[in-house]
Parts: C-alpha cells; structure tokens; sequence
C-alpha cells in the first residue's frame, strides 16, 4: 500500500480532464436521451403497428430498454478496453459509435415503409447505442478522479454527470422547438429526424476534444510497471465481488430517470393513458428539473468531499423515491405547475444526493488496475434492470387501470431503499489517498491531514 497520499497533480491537466469527461458525457449523452424522448412521444406511432395503441406504447418503451440490455456487454468489452489500452481510448471510441448509431436513427424507413424491417433496424441500432454507453461514465470518472487531487475528488468527478443532465437538456431543447412550431404532420414525417441527424456534429467534435486529453498518470504508471493486467475483469470479480454487487444494487437507482423521463412522459402524453399533456408543455418539466439538475451537481459533489460518500447517496435515494408518489399524482390529475414542482424537488433536488456522488465513488471503490471493468459491468448491470421498468410499469399498470401513481411509485419506492442499503453497506472511501483506492487495506487519511491537503487544491484550483 502506498504510504503517499497523493502524487503530485497538474492543476491544469485536472481541468481538461474534467472539461473531457464533461463535454464528452453532454455529447454521448445528448444521443442517448433524444431516442429516449423520441421512444415516448413518437415512436410508438412510427414504427409499430398503429391498430393498438398499448402494444406500441409498450413495444416501443420496451426498445428502449433493450439499449440497457446492450450495456452489460459493452461494458465487459470496453471496461476491459479502459483498463488495458487506456482511460482516453475507450472515451474516444464509445463517441464515435454512439455518433454514427444515431444518425442512422434518423435515416431509418418507418413502420409504413417497409413494416416489420423498421423495428428490427430500431433494435439493431439501439443495441450499439447501448454498447456505446456502457464505457462512457465508467471511462470519463475514472479519468477526471485519477487526474484531481486527494480532498476534490468528490468536486471534479460529479462534472461527468454534470454534463450527463446537460445532455438531457440540449436533447429536450432541440425537441422543444421542433414540437412546437412545426405542424404536427411534418414533426412525424421529417421533424423527428432533424435531432437525430445533428449527432454527425458530435462526432467532429467529441473527437476533438478527447483527443487533446492526456492519459492519467496512474495508468501510465502501471504501465510503465508492467502492471496492467491481461485480464481485468477476471480481476475485478475475484477480487471486487462485493463491492460490484454493491453498485449493482446502487445503480438500481436509474429507476428515477426512468420514471422521470420515459414513463412519465408516456403516461403524461400517449393518448392510451388520456391524460393529455401536450408534447411540447411536458418536454418542459424534465428540462426544468435538469437545470435545476445542473447548478445543484457539483455543490452536492463538492459536500461529499467534506462529509462523505455514503450519506448525501442513501438521502438521495429514499428521498427521491419517496417523491415518486407526488410526481405521478401530479401527472394523474393533469396538473402541469405541481408536475413540474415535483420534477423540480425529486428530479432536480433530490436525486442529485445520489447521481452527483457516484462517479466518485463507484471508482473510488476500485483499484485502479480494474477500475474501469469493475463499475463498467456493475454499474450496466444494474441500469439493465432498471431498463427493464418502462415496459414493467406500462404492463402492470396499462391504460385504463387504476391507482397507476401508487402502484408504480410502490415498485420506485421499494428499488430506491435497496440503492440506500447498498449505499450503507459500504466502505467509506473519501478520505482514502488516491494510489490506495480500492485495496483492502487502505487506511484513510487523518482528518487533519485531509483538510490541509483539501485546502492546497483549493488554492491550486
């Protein structure tokens, strides 16, 4: 174990690593949550079957789950590419086929066209939309946290998710417009595709950016060592097991997204549900709750480097699960303002505890050798579950039936108290130096030495 807290860290490379993994996760991501949206309000009448409206709504959200069901194996393939070629060569090569995946998107023939050959081209892209994600987050956290020094850890590395809910604004605001001031014949023929085909951007540009970031120093170290090992994954589930199950559990917590951004905006908006909200006024709530989303992020990360990992993830967690029941009513009773004050405290506030802390602290919890495997799988296995929700709750609470807010708040409620017991049952790593994350037997810093060296980076920053 290394007895130094830290290695000496280049303020400089700190911030372009952290603008990296930013505008890399608002790209890659700005892809995946426009086929989000797009599942929710538009597709179900594109490519499916338009004789009965539950089974597209539920064909339709069930497409987008099978983009999570991708996930795990992108995550074995590019985890294993993370920890053995390096942090920036899996950053690049997850932007360019998730780049090219959704502009194919945009080109795809429609239900109408061609029949049964849309769906299936729908999956198939989806899948590598999946695959693509699946190393994004696991890549840029563990960039940015082997670039920041001891006691800003928590600070720099919530800028990935940060730029995650960046992402998910820009998606709504392409829409926005779209929706709105086109006639709704054109937004169905050709509107839709316009998000879609702008992607080609985010290939010239993501690779740009990424391509200027250095590799972090730790990696090149083991390198350098000969320390790289052949097989990370084998690694990482021999000696990580617990703690991938941990986040595992910890990653369940996708299941507010879900409910925030894929089922609610069916329930809300496909007219199986007759609830009736327009497209275009429930794109807003959302956006509302990401900006909100945005400026509370790194204040919550930089809180977890004063108090820790572990409390801000478990009060994210029941709180926003608790909240759950009020956003659904809100949308039951087709009330817009309290549906997007309700968006604004779970989606915006409240979940932040969580989605602001875990790319610190999923790394954190694993030696630098597998680190990027270990969250990788863990944490796509996870969201896989979570992927599984949309058409789960339009099943078991299809339109037409009752108590559609308790019965799936019951089941989000449920899933987000399990996240804060996996969050409880973890190890506290804030205050671990750098070169020791992940070792079994780590010692923490002493509070004293902590804040001293927590106070250097400030003044360095």
């Amino acid at each position: 174990m290394s007895s130094s807290p830290a290695a000496s860290h280049d303020a400089q490379q700190t911030k372009k690593a952290t603008a990296s993994g930013w505008i890399g996760s608002v790209l890659e991501y700005y892809d995946f949550f426009i086929y989000a949206t797009a599942a929710s309000l538009i597709f179900p009448q594109l490519f499916f079957p338009s004789s009965n409206p539950q089974v597209a709504i539920v064909a339709s959200l069930a497409t987008y789950g099978v983009g999570y069901v991708a996930r795990p194996i992108g995550a074995f393939f590019l985890g294993h590419w993370g920890d053995t070629h390096g942090r920036k060569q899996v950053l690049v090569l997850c932007m360019f086929l998730m780049g090219l995946s959704t502009v194919a998107v945009g080109l795809l023939p429609t239900y109408d066209q061609v029949g049964l050959l849309a769906p299936a081209l729908l999956v198939l892209l989806r899948l590598v939309q999946g695959f693509a994600v699946a190393g994004e987050i696991s890549g840029a956290s563990s960039m940015i946290l082997e670039h920041a020094p001891v006691g800003r850890r928590g600070f720099f590395a919530s800028f990935a998710l940060q730029g995650v809910q960046a992402g998910q604004i820009l998606a709504a605001a392409v829409f926005l417009p779209l929706a709105h001031f086109l006639p709704a014949a054109d937004f169905n023929t050709w509107g839709w595709r316009i998000p879609f085909l702008l992607s080609f951007v985010v290939i010239i540009v993501g690779w740009k950016i990424r391509r200027e970031v250095d590799e972090t120093p730790i990696f090149a170290e083991e390198g350098h060592a000969a320390q790289v090992p052949r097989a990370p994954i084998v690694q990482a589930v021999t000696q990580s097991w617990p703690n991938m199950l941990r986040v595992i559990c910890m990653a369940l917590m996708n299941v507010i997204p879900v409910v925030t951004t894929v089922f609610g905006a069916a329930y809300a908006v496909q007219a199986g549900y007759g609830i009736g909200f327009d497209k275009d006024v429930y794109l807003w709530i959302p956006v509302l709750g990401n900006c909100l989303a945005v400026v509370v992020i790194p204040m919550v990360g930089n809180l977890s480097d004063r108090i820790g990992r572990r409390l801000p993830i478990m009060v994210g967690a029941v709180g926003a699960g608790l909240l759950s029941f009020g956003y659904l009513y809100a949308i039951s009773i087709k009330n817009v303002p309290l549906a997007m004050l309700m968006s604004l405290l779970m989606w915006g506030l409240v979940y932040q505890g969580y989605n602001a802390v875990f790319p610190s602290f999923y790394p954190e919890m694993f030696p630098a050798r597998t680190r990027v495997s270990a969250m990788a799988i863990s944490q796509n296995l996870g969201t896989l579950v979570t992927a599984l929700l949309p058409a789960l709750f339009a099943a078991v609470a299809p339109p037409g039936s009752a108590n559609i807010p308790l019965t799936v708040g019951a089941i989000t409620l449920a899933i987000t108290v399990l996240a804060a017991l996996a969050a409880w049952s973890s190890r506290e790593t804030f205050r671990i130096p750098t070169k020791d994350l992940g070792l079994p037997d780590a010692r923490p810093l002493e509070a004293a030495e902590y804040e001293r060296l927590r106070l250097q980076a400030r003044q360095k920053a």
